[in-house]
């Protein structure tokens, strides 16, 4: 597999102008590229300048509304209903926790369900604003109905992530991101890129029977809830798959389950839509609405510690704490730049080319 490094700054320059040229505004450009740039700065390679050429791809086919009018349609002190006006799922959310996050300073926690929104790229971008502020930060996000229910043979959910982040003291915040889904679809095409195989446990084909082949989405078959099978804690997944659907869409007015517009191109939105786009709830809460902030990082940090130093089963492999991957990748990266696989160097090649833009290389 041949990999190509980019600086931080020139995937930067390059995502901007695509969004730039998108007809974004610089100021929606620029956020947009953030939000990716920080996926692929903490090893998110899924989600990060990879999904350029879906955003453009739904922009082409008027589901991305480029020029957004972002606004409350519903609110109480610590709640928000937000329609997102069919932009860039990767603006509106940071949006939406703006709103929460000056909920939550004034009142303690702020809640904000979203509609009417697309993509939204990693939820720990969002969550990471609540960190900043020295809160605790609540992301999710509704997806492409790519996932069978328990004992299921048809795609009714998304894979569905949600994210929490807590901040700590002298420790990177701990970061709980992760697809309510046996594995997020992005790793099933960073596996068709790579031309191999995915793990058992992972896919169905259309006949419900286990496959590990990539491909396999594309014919007809479905991802399986984290879990796998009922044996192996399933319906566990299911459960957390629908608490994101519901609190993302049932609860905002956004399209659910199998009307969720997808991001795949392999797959169209539905002619009957029950909502608008797809939902996100996101939220905030202070700390210090329950206990001093020093008091709760000292003890965090005392958590970490405990947790890290865990007796472990093989010398070569210790307990990892939620976040800590990507807060090495960050801090490798950011040093010694961005790899890409030449696959996708090509697509991003290739929508250079059709808008006119310099390609990466």
């Amino acid at each position: 597999m041949t990999y190509h490094t980019f600086t931080e700054s020139r995937l930067r320059d390059f995502t901007k102008s695509i969004f730039l040229k998108m007809t974004c505004s610089e100021e929606h450009a620029e956020l947009a590229t953030d939000v990716l740039i920080k996926s692929d700065l903490r090893g998110i390679d899924s989600h990060g300048v990879a999904r350029l050429t879906g955003y453009v791809r739904l922009w082409e086919k008027g589901r991305i509304n480029s020029k957004p009018n972002i606004k409350i349609v519903h609110e109480t002190p610590t709640t928000a209903t937000i329609d997102g006006d069919a932009g860039l799922g990767l603006v509106v959310a940071p949006y939406a926790m703006k709103v929460a996050l000056e909920k939550a300073e004034k009142y303690g926690s702020g809640w904000v369900s979203v509609r009417n929104s697309n993509h939204f790229g990693i939820a720990a971008y969002h969550t990471l604003m609540a960190v900043e502020k020295e809160m605790i930060g609540f992301a999710m996000t509704n997806a492409s109905p790519l996932v069978a229910p328990t004992f299921a043979n048809e795609r009714l959910l998304g894979t569905n992530p949600m994210c929490y982040a807590f901040p700590a003291g002298k420790y990177p915040p701990v970061i709980v991101d992760m697809a309510t889904s046996a594995a997020a679809n992005g790793k099933l095409e960073i596996a068709q890129r790579m031309a191999k195989p995915v793990p058992d446990g992972w896919i169905q084909d259309a006949a419900g029977n286990p496959s590990t082949d990539p491909h396999e989405l594309k014919k007809g078959g479905s991802l399986l809830p984290l879990g796998s099978d009922r044996d192996h804690g399933s319906h566990k997944g299911f459960g957390l798959s629908a608490t994101v659907d519901i609190l993302s869409a049932v609860l905002s007015g956004a399209n659910y389950g199998p009307w969720v517009p997808p991001f795949v191109a392999f797959m169209e939105p539905s002619d009957n839509p029950v909502g608008l786009g797809i939902g996100h709830f996101l939220g905030a809460m202070r700390v210090d609405g329950f206990r001093p902030i020093d008091e709760f990082k000292s003890h965090l940090d005392n958590w970490i510690e405990r947790f890290s130093s865990a007796k472990q089963i093989s010398e070569d492999q210790k307990v990892i704490i939620p976040g800590q991957p990507e807060f090495d990748a960050e801090q490798e990266r950011s040093a010694n730049g961005i790899p890409l696989i030449d696959e996708v160097c090509k697509d991003l090649n290739g929508i250079a080319l059709k808008l006119g833009v310099q390609p990466l290389f």
